[in-house]
């Protein structure tokens, strides 16, 4: 019984800018510090590959000393607005109403809600009281992939059945505005704010079918990604060794995975992997360059939105859901989170 990928839908937040219009914001929240670093910051944003980026909040509330408590609320009331909003860009692609959906996945690293994500949009859209539920909060960047590989799993047991994984991140959220911190300059140059809906079913209807799904763990790497949680929020955890790492891996990560499926590189057509910024962007590019390969639509969800966390490989997947692909081609689904850990996915069109 196939399990496919039926509609991709993507929803920005309200408030965008371009990288050069966030620049005074950056300028201003580095008064006081050494001349020399103020240069180095800005060219770390001028540099990370990101034209534009959408966020949950403005550039003043982001600047601001808002608290955890605050930032967080403000999580809260958006994203179940996006998630709305992306969910029924979903259902109408696929021609489906709300009460069709039988499997709910919300992912989320970026925020806290108790109830989680999936309960408000259940109640809004009046979706059926059966419903399964699955949140899944700590996976990060992984986690859009994740949900999908989870949603497979279901479907595949229950025969005509409908899924849809629902992925909201709002990095900007998690902006320390008292760490002047390497990592926290890097990932505001890097992250924006972002939401995507999948929806997949075991019904014979069109789309490309997942074939095969897996998940790569890294040992000895818990320390590479992540978040604390302080009193100001939660504070991003990005190891400058990932790049490298994931370039030590690639060859354990990608081949096997292939060949226990009769195939090679040379077989996939589509890479549809996430961008987790420049930096993994150069190395991943640099690896299948070599294999005749290119990561072009990665390249320009993260120039277009940044690094939106889970949300962002969906955001490439729907590029591709949207060309005219021919039937029988493969694509390679790819993402990395914490853990360490990379989730991958092979389909066919």
């Amino acid at each position: 019984m196939a399990v496919r990928i039926t509609s991709v839908a993507k929803q920005l937040p309200q408030y965008t800018r371009e990288t050069k219009d966030i620049l005074p914001y950056v300028e201003l929240w580095l008064e006081g510090q050494d001349e020399r670093f103020k240069r180095k910051v800005l060219k770390i944003f001028e540099n990370a590959a990101v034209d534009r980026r959408y966020s949950i909040m403005d550039a003043e509330e982001v600047f601001l000393k808002t608290s955890f408590e605050e930032k967080n609320d403000i999580y809260t009331r958006e994203c179940i607005k996006i998630a709305e909003q992306s969910l029924l860009k979903a259902l109408d692609k696929a021609n489906l109403q709300p009460t069709d959906i039988d499997y709910i996945i919300t992912v989320s690293c970026t925020g806290i809600m108790i109830p989680s994500l999936d309960a408000y949009l259940i109640n809004k859209l009046k979706m059926k009281q059966d419903i399964v539920r699955l949140p899944v909060t700590e996976m990060g960047c992984a986690a859009g992939v994740s949900g999908i590989l989870y949603a497979k799993n279901f479907l595949k047991a229950n025969p005509n059945k409908r899924a849809v994984v629902i992925a909201v991140e709002s990095p900007t959220a998690t902006f320390q505005l008292d760490d002047y911190s390497m990592v926290n300059i890097v990932s505001a140059a890097i992250f924006g704010d972002g939401c995507a809906s999948v929806i997949l079913s075991s019904y014979d209807e069109s789309g490309p079918e997942i074939k095969d799904e897996a998940m790569y763990h890294f040992y000895e790497a818990e320390h590479m990604m992540g978040f604390k949680l302080r009193n100001s929020g939660l504070q991003m955890v990005l190891d400058q060794s990932v790049p490298q790492t994931i370039a030590e891996h690639f060859p354990k990560i990608i081949h096997p995975f292939l060949k226990r499926n009769g195939l090679s590189i040379a077989d996939i057509d589509h890479l549809v992997f996430h961008p987790g910024g420049k930096k993994i962007v150069q190395t991943v590019e640099e690896l299948f360059g070599d294999l005749g390969k290119t990561i072009a639509d990665t390249k320009d969800v993260l120039r277009l939105y940044g690094n939106m966390s889970s949300a962002t490989v969906l955001y490439v997947l729907e590029r591709f859901m949207d060309k005219n692909i021919v039937k029988g081609e493969k694509g390679l689904m790819l993402s990395f989170g914490p853990g360490f850990s990379a989730q991958r996915l092979l389909l066919e069109w």
